[in-house]
């Protein structure tokens, strides 16, 4: 029985759901459900693929594709789910999913665990959402089994949607006649984002699926295919791959290719790079249907569709009043937002943004984005609160030459060795117990007790004791960008 390794995309920005999504903190990092109990996407997707292990599917180590930015992110919510083993590879700069795979396969093949087998990867994104995931399991475990009668190791095996609406968004599956044990078809074509008459047409057919981007082959498969199709991919990830780096955080193991050379590998989608190449080749792609209640959350409209929607047909999130309004969705993260006589709206808000749109017009968020990138408006890419490796910030104030800081540290934790040439801080302890570098001094401060750090001086913020420490930080300066700090000394490997 070959070994089964779960392989997580989670790259992309999530632009369409702004202001809730940001670079700094995209989509599958969220909890879209409206319960801050529930999980985030990226692990509800974790959670979901990891439980296709069983008698007949050896299961095996998670492996997570990311961006370097995004590594704690994907830590810190790794750390929450139990009996999760994981490895993550580190893209330094994002090239879209085919190098994304690619480097997974590589791990995979190379991986001591992997032993002389050839791993098969089971290949979802990190941002989707499935209500009936023992559907979703029992697909996928079909998939296995397809990919697994494979003696040639030729047959790359693919989850279809099944339609409910005549979907733009999505490229769609032209299915063939039925074969195999697992009720699978043979795919005939893979098809473009249709126009809507099209669309139309294609769900009358019977025959046509879309393509929710979840995969199941060898990784061998991949390689071969890819070294194939797209020589120039193949060669220049391979290349970065060999010339890697391995290091540890905890429990964790971070693998980045080289940075430079990653730069210059082609960006392209696992479908345009290889599976819509391969019907007609030896390659053959077969398609099992799933019927799961599946959506991949790309715009506020699918959050309101998936969401809990009262008699009305509101989905409302967080301290919200709604009344005479019908079909909207409504999203509060820190006061009360209240709607009164609408239809068909999205409303969201947050401490620093609020959207409202048109729902038919949901897809159009990304044009506010472009427009906040175009203006170098930090909304674009962080919230007020930021999360950091070592807890978070929360800028509270800002005016000329000063800005205000909430900021928390976790038990253990610390932030680097820094200094600043253009702001002198003043921090208050409001919470906690905080060990303070402070030039040749270091000191400890506790709950009312305060310390100045001048303009220019080495200084750093540690938390030795077992519960966060909070402070309120005071900035003074002619310049208080977050990019005037020069580090000596990090943890975790930002110096």
């Amino acid at each position: 029985m070959s070994q089964v390794i779960p392989v997580i995309l989670c790259g992309g920005s999530g632009t369409r759901l702004w202001p809730l999504s940001r670079s700094g903190f995209p989509k599958q990092f969220l909890v879209l459900s409206g319960d801050d109990s529930q999980s985030s996407l990226f692990q509800q997707a974790i959670e979901r693929i990891n439980a296709i292990g069983g008698p007949d599917v050896n299961l095996g180590p998670t492996l997570i594709v990311t961006n370097e930015e995004h590594r704690f992110l994907a830590l810190d919510q790794l750390r929450e789910l139990k009996d999760i083993s994981a490895t993550l590879l580190l893209e330094p700069i994002g090239r879209n999913t085919a190098p994304a795979l690619t480097l997974a396969a590589f791990e995979a093949k190379g991986s001591q665990n992997a032993g002389k087998d050839d791993p098969i990867l089971v290949i979802t994104p990190a941002d989707q959402t499935v209500q009936n995931t023992a559907a979703f399991i029992k697909a996928l475990q079909d998939c296995v089994a397809v990919v697994q009668a494979d003696e040639k190791k030729q047959t790359i095996a693919i989850l279809g949607i099944t339609p409910t609406s005549p979907e733009t968004g999505y490229g769609y599956i032209k299915c063939g006649a039925i074969q195999g044990a697992n009720q699978e078809y043979v795919v005939e074509q893979f098809v473009e984002k249709p126009d809507s008459a099209t669309a139309q047409a294609y769900l009358k057919d019977s025959n046509y699926l879309w393509n929710g981007g979840m995969f199941v082959l060898r990784a061998s498969t991949w390689l071969a295919a890819l070294k194939e199709f797209r020589p120039d991919i193949f060669s220049a990830t391979e290349t970065a791959w060999v010339a890697k780096t391995i290091d540890q955080s905890g429990q964790a193991t971070f693998i980045r290719p080289d940075k430079d050379i990653f730069k210059t590998v082609p960006g392209e989608s696992i479908d345009y790079a290889v599976i819509e190449k391969c019907p007609g080749s030896k390659y053959v792609v077969k398609v099992v249907e799933l019927d799961a209640g599946w959506n991949d959350l790309g715009a506020w409209d699918a959050v309101w569709q998936v969401g809990q929607q009262d008699p009305d047909g509101n989905v409302t999130s967080g301290d919200t009043l709604v009344t005479n309004s019908k079909n909207s969705l409504v999203h509060a993260s820190t006061r009360l937002v209240s709607a009164v006589g609408v239809e068909n709206l999205i409303i969201v808000e947050t401490a620093d943004a609020v959207l409202v749109a048109d729902r038919k017009n949901s897809q159009d968020v990304k044009n506010i984005v472009n427009q906040l990138e175009s203006q170098k408006r930090e909304e674009k890419n962080l919230h007020r609160k930021v999360s950091r490796p070592w807890g978070w910030y929360d800028s509270v104030d800002e005016g000329e030459r000063f800005k205000v800081k909430r900021i928390q540290v976790k038990p253990g934790a610390s932030l680097s060795l820094q200094m600043h040439h253009h702001r002198a801080e003043h921090w208050i302890v409001v919470k906690g117990t905080a060990q303070i570098t402070n030039g040749d001094q270091v000191i400890l401060l506790t709950e009312n007790q305060s310390t100045y750090i001048p303009q220019g001086q080495t200084h750093r913020l540690a938390n030795p004791g077992n519960t966060p420490l909070e402070i309120i930080e005071v900035q003074s300066g002619s310049y208080l960008g977050e990019d005037d700090i020069v580090r000596f000394e990090d943890t975790y490997g930002r110096s």
